[in-house]
């Protein structure tokens, strides 16, 4: 991942013409490498606009117009990790499951900042309902790109048409989501398998 090596220039005049403008994506990049390095060396406990701010050496009125709260902040910062990662097409459904469970999900969440990030999201979001709207709206944009995987088996004829897409990976994030808050990764990967193969036994019609 890439650190923040670069100073944003802010100052009053700046702040002032840009109130109301779009992100500038220079800007906008430094102060996600900046909120990285942040979370790499103070870790959730130490996250916080101001701390994000003077790393970046922006203004704090800068990142709180493009976001609103550190939760915000911390979630544009995950997927950039997320991002970079393209889902798996194993010819099967159950391998593109089995594939996404164990690797997009469990092996990507396990043993890194990626996990712990995620974690504190899901956390903050118990108690706080601005964190709450903005994971429920990643979530709803992540299972409408996620069912493409239910999608693809559909035109395989795998699963009948009537198959809830979304539902289906929802079945498979909840597993996955159970054992990041427990922080039991390692242990679920292996179990991957049987979970997909428990949650394909259920759908009506499935010919793996």
């Amino acid at each position: 991942m890439s650190k923040a090596t670069e100073p944003v220039q802010d100052n009053d005049d700046m702040a002032r013409r840009s109130i109301g403008a779009r992100r500038n994506p220079a800007s906008q990049e430094a102060i996600l490498d900046a909120a990285e390095a942040v979370l790499r060396e103070a870790g959730i406990a130490g996250f916080s606009i101001e701390a994000v701010a003077r790393r970046a050496r922006a203004g704090k009125p800068t990142i709180y117009r493009w976001w609103p709260h550190r939760t915000a902040l911390m979630l544009d910062v995950y997927k950039r990790f997320k991002n970079s990662r393209s889902f798996p097409d194993t010819g099967t459904l159950r391998g593109d499951l089995v594939s996404f469970l164990e690797h997009h999900l469990l092996g990507f969440w396990k043993g890194n900042l990626c996990g712990t990030v995620y974690r504190a999201l899901v956390a903050e979001a118990q108690t706080d309902p601005e964190a709450a709207k903005v994971l429920i709206a990643y979530q709803a944009e992540r299972k409408a790109f996620s069912a493409r995987i239910v999608d693809r088996a559909k035109a395989r004829g795998e699963v009948p048409e009537a198959t809830d897409s979304a539902l289906l990976v929802d079945l498979v994030v909840s597993y996955a989501w159970h054992q990041l808050l427990l922080d039991q990764l390692e242990e679920a990967m292996t179990h991957a398998p049987a979970v997909v193969d428990v949650i394909l036994g259920g759908v009506p019609g499935y010919r793996g």
